[in-house]
């Protein structure tokens, strides 16, 4: 049986090689269709990855054209704002021109009811003068009719005219 055995052996060393290289071959070939099937994952995420980026940089240009019409807006709110103030500031300078001219009017109202009761008081004394005078000396009044004294109306209440815008000053006509 010794001469069979080299034999034996060395087939049986060829076996087991035929075996380890069939192993080899089959670990080789899932390792094959594990490197595709990672590769076509691979090339699925950079196409992921690409339209990310895309995405991203349409994003982002949405971002800054909402930042500029932001910013445009913030500057138009500002400049409504300080119109507004400059509109409410001119407003208030009006008004106080306004009341001021109101004001002046009454004044210039009072102080022309004041001499008219001046006037009315100084025409009385006249009046009292010439008739003592009349009296004193036995001449008849030839004006006794014209001078004789009305019986005093209350002044009516003039309505105040629309103030006209101009530059400042009442214009009395």
């Amino acid at each position: 049986m010794a001469p069979f055995a080299p034999r034996t052996r060395a087939a049986a060393a060829l076996r087991m090689k035929q075996i380890a290289l069939d192993n080899q071959s089959r670990t080789i070939r899932c390792l094959r269709a594990q490197l595709a099937t990672e590769r076509r994952g691979l090339t699925t995420m950079k196409k992921e990855h690409e339209d990310t980026q895309i995405a991203l940089e349409a994003s982002h240009k949405v971002i800054s054209g909402l930042s500029e019409i932001s910013l445009s807006m913030s500057k138009k709110i500002d400049r409504m704002k300080a119109k507004k103030q400059k509109a409410k500031e001119n407003h208030v300078v009006c008004h106080k021109k306004f009341q001021a001219r109101i004001q002046e009017a009454e004044d210039s109202m009072q102080a022309q009811h004041l001499i008219i009761e001046a006037l009315v008081e100084e025409k009385d004394g006249l009046l009292q003068t010439i008739q003592g005078l009349q009296e004193a000396n036995g001449v008849p009044a030839p004006f006794d009719d014209e001078w004789e004294e009305e019986p005093e109306e209350q002044p009516e209440e003039e309505e105040i005219e629309d103030i006209p815008l101009g530059e400042g000053e009442i214009d009395d006509e």
